[in-house]
């Protein structure tokens, strides 16, 4: 696997976000978001910890920008704290600056920004008037998009507006595993289709406000495979492919909610946004894929899908419990170009958590690096397949705040010694340099 097999055009990079990396929690006129609150209630991280300090990405950008160039990355992928931006009720001077110094020193390194409006770190104060349920919380992302936009437009042209859309709504509101850490499904389906609405308003936002901008969202996506190839089995894969595909791809795609989901969900959707939804459109540049497994099941009478996940025999797995499958990333790449026709798309999250650990001056994250490698040679393959695929980050550029796992889980290609702050390539860094030197 070279880089040469890619696209001269072709984009490498790396992916973080705000509340995963910066810190400065409490400076510079910084509101409190909803992981500051969740992160406080007992038990909510695994290990007690919180984001309050991260990798101090605020305080040691220039030198996480510097690592970037020597590793020679076409394009970071990075989010804006929006409580950082908007607080006491108006523009937050300070916080817009950090992001303008970041992007300076991006272009001083040649290195495209692909700017995240959303990436989970919700205003607190916007939580306790309703959060997404509320249209109020539509209306202040649509603000947010154009201030930012307004700030950086002259030098950003790439943005997301919206990460994973399927997590902020579920794991957040009907799981409670992450911010705001509540448990009503009904709730989680009302909040997913804000968060449909907030893209198109920001979408627009953005337009007025950056000639030639480029707006896309990104999803969690997967190939869902039945257990087995009984009728239960393969009936519970095509709910689940409903549940964590279909209702974003179709809805994005101009076809409203799937039917054969609604119908499936009853009373759990709101008749009012699955109307709504019939007559949705937005246009997208691109569609931003992460891709880190696929999911195999089960029928399973009594859960919400009537299926759960099942272990696969003789598979290897990440500390986070998910399978190592290379091969998911060419399938949904080329079910999502045969199904829904793209202009672009981008891989905007890749990557693997192992148990990394400093050893002889060095961390060897060999199976990382395998991991890497083997996506790559996916993504390729899908390219030649021709999914108009034109760039691949990386997640992550260095290890930090893993949500509810906190720091217990690295995904990072950089080693973060959370003590000390030092960071240090790993084995799977120093790969990443060689490979983009290749070209």
């Amino acid at each position: 696997m070279t880089a040469r097999q890619f696209p001269r055009t072709f984009l490498f990079g790396v992916a973080t976000s705000a509340y995963q990396i910066e810190g400065g929690h409490d400076i510079d006129g910084k509101e409190p978001s909803i992981w500051d609150a969740f992160c406080r209630q007992p038990g909510a991280v695994d290990d007690g910890s919180t984001g309050d300090v991260a990798c101090d990405h605020y305080h040691r950008y220039r030198e996480d920008v510097a690592r970037m160039g020597a590793l020679g990355l076409d394009a970071y992928r990075f989010s804006i704290s929006w409580p950082r931006v908007l607080a006491n009720g108006g523009v937050n001077a300070q916080g817009l600056d950090f992001y303008d110094r970041l992007t300076d020193a991006l272009l001083e390194q040649r290195i495209r920004p692909f700017v995240t409006l959303y990436h989970w770190d919700l205003p607190q104060k916007l939580q306790e008037r309703g959060g997404w349920a509320s249209p109020e919380t539509v209306e202040r992302f649509a603000e947010l998009a154009h201030v930012v936009a307004a700030r950086l437009g002259d030098r950003v042209k790439d943005w997301i507006t919206v990460n994973e859309p399927e997590v902020v709504a579920f794991v957040g509101h009907a799981h409670g595993r992450h911010a705001p850490g509540l448990r009503d499904h009904r709730l989680a389906f009302r909040v997913a289709h804000q968060l449909f609405l907030a893209h198109r308003a920001a979408a627009a936002e953005i337009r007025s406000e950056v000639k030639d901008a480029r707006v896309g969202i990104s999803l969690n996506l997967a190939p869902v495979h039945p257990a087995s190839d009984t009728p239960e089995d393969i009936a519970a894969a095509r709910r689940v492919d409903g549940y964590m595909n279909r209702w974003y791809l179709d809805a994005l795609g101009g076809r409203g909610y799937p039917t054969d989901m609604l119908e499936w969900y009853g009373e759990l959707v709101d008749a009012k946004a699955a109307d709504e939804m019939r007559s949705y459109r937005v246009e997208l540049d691109f569609l931003g894929i992460n891709y880190y497994s696929r999911q195999v099941v089960r029928a399973s009478p009594g859960e919400l899908l009537a299926a759960r996940q099942v272990p696969v025999r003789d598979a290897s797995y990440t500390t986070m419990g998910w399978e190592v499958y290379p091969r998911g990333l060419s399938e949904i790449l080329t079910r999502v170009v045969r199904d829904y026709q793209p202009k672009a798309i981008y891989v905007t999250e890749n990557g693997a958590s192992f148990d990394d650990r400093p050893q002889n001056g060095g961390v060897h994250d060999r199976a990382r690096t395998s991991y890497l490698a083997a996506h790559f040679s996916e993504a390729a393959a899908a390219i030649e397949a021709g999914v108009p695929l034109e760039g691949y980050f990386i997640w992550s550029l260095m290890d930090n705040f893993e949500w509810s796992h906190g720091y217990t889980k690295r995904f990072g290609i950089v080693y973060v010694d959370y003590a000390t702050q030092r960071r240090t390539d790993k084995e799977s860094a120093r790969w990443y340099r060689k490979f983009l030197a290749d070209r």
